[in-house]
């Protein structure tokens, strides 16, 4: 009775112990964004019971939001090809102690300048998410296109939003980046505003600068990849077009942009896992 008790135990030590490795991801992919990104995970604008919880909870609005359209593309993917990767999305930084902000020098404030094995006012920093992620993917919202002149010199650690502060605060990350060979991160060029919400200044100042990310700051052969969000939405324009936006004041993604793009953005994500991005074009339009 003692050996078939015994024998049995090991049975189910055995089948936990797979069990555990089956659940196992292939890559573990994070996706850091707030609303317009928000948009875009579900392929559709938020619904209105979470964008309520979201108020409340940010946590809990998340567990609304898992099934959402990007999600459901990497589960279909996973069943057909027999994988097993995992997509997360985290509020990042969250709206509080730290501050809904995410401009460049945001980024570069919690990852480089702040950097280290604890968090930075609750906030992750790079050596904590790329412990548990083998992607990260990255974003600005739109008011990263308002963009004022610059002054006669610039400044790293300037919240000032300018060219020439969001470039040397772009080559501080790209080199923070680039001390994590083993981890792809992907970043979205933009988001961009509607016009209402921009100048014509503005949107020259930003399409200057994401211009310059696109063919200057992002480099081949490394583990840095971009996903042009920026053109998909002014399709080579200034501002974000009003056929896509939710209405002309609001540059939140329509329902059909959202829903078109998302798929892009999966393309790109899978692209830049299995073939480091050689599959695909900027925009996640297969090559």
């Amino acid at each position: 009775m003692k050996s078939r008790f015994l024998l049995f135990t090991g049975l189910i030590l055995i089948l936990l112990s797979c069990s555990k490795k089956m659940d196992q991801p292939d890559v573990s992919i994070i996706f850091l964004h707030h609303s317009v990104g928000e948009y875009i995970w579900n392929g559709k604008p938020s619904p209105f019971v979470q964008k309520a919880i979201r108020k409340i909870s940010p946590e809990l609005a998340n567990k609304f939001s898992s099934r959402g359209r990007l999600p459901g593309l990497f589960k279909a993917y996973n069943s057909k090809h027999g994988k097993n990767y995992r997509i997360d999305q985290l509020n990042f930084p969250k709206a509080s102690p730290y501050g809904w902000n995410n401009f460049p020098f945001d980024y570069y404030n919690i990852w480089v300048e702040n950097a280290g094995e604890e968090p930075f006012m609750e906030e992750p920093t790079l050596e904590m998410l790329t412990r548990d992620y083998q992607v990260v993917i990255f974003k600005h919202c739109y008011p990263v296109s308002n963009i004022e002149p610059d002054l006669d010199s610039a400044d790293i650690n300037s919240y000032l939003h300018t060219v020439s502060n969001y470039k040397l605060q772009y080559n501080a990350l790209k080199k923070k980046l680039r001390d994590f060979p083993e981890t792809r991160f992907i970043l979205f060029t933009g988001a961009v505003q509607v016009k209402a919400n921009l100048s014509e200044e503005e949107a020259l100042r930003t399409r200057e600068f994401f211009t310059w990310v696109r063919e200057d700051w992002d480099q081949p052969d490394d583990n840095i990849f971009l996903w042009d969000l920026y053109s998909l939405q002014t399709e080579e324009g200034l501002y974000f077009k009003d056929e896509f936006a939710a209405s002309p004041q609001d540059p939140h993604p329509n329902k059909e942009f959202a829903g078109r793009v998302v798929e892009l953005l999966f393309n790109r994500i899978i692209d830049v896992i299995e073939d480091d991005g050689k599959g695909t074009s900027l925009t996640g339009s297969r090559i």
